[in-house]
């Protein structure tokens, strides 16, 4: 079985995040979401999500493609749950530049084949973020 893992906030699940899993999914067998933990969200974006981890955890728990969700580590740039799950492929998406780089420089940490690929599946004209799915 072939593991993807995808990061995010995931601060209310829209059709934008749905493409992105789907896309993610095509890399592999088994989707792992790991959702940002409420500090590292303020400190990468300056601002706490909307939704608390519990309800954005639950949230994306419940989301078809996703088969399981992690929390994040607790501090930026130590990549400890891409070591304890060792996924085979991290896809990031249209706007994880600096994540997509900080990984890349990482990779000699990792001692398995770990492939970190782009996704195009997000295009921020086409999904409406105004439509952020919150009960399901």
């Amino acid at each position: 079985m072939k593991k993807v893992m995808v990061f995010g906030t995931f601060d209310g699940i829209h059709e934008g995040h749905r493409a992105f899993f789907k896309e993610a999914k095509t890399h592999g067998d088994y989707l792992m979401a790991v959702v940002a933990q409420d500090h590292i969200v303020k400190h990468l974006k300056g601002h706490l999500p909307a939704i608390n981890l519990e309800e954005r955890f639950r949230l994306l728990n419940a989301e078809d493609g996703v088969d399981e969700v992690i929390v994040g580590d607790p501090t930026v740039g130590t990549w400890n749950v891409v070591r304890e799950y060792h996924p085979e492929v991290v896809a990031v998406g249209y706007d994880q530049n600096l994540l997509k780089e900080n990984l890349e420089t990482h990779l000699q940490d990792f001692n398995w084949p770990l492939e970190v690929v782009k996704l195009s599946a997000y295009e921020p004209d086409k999904y409406h973020t105004s439509k952020l799915i919150t009960n399901n």
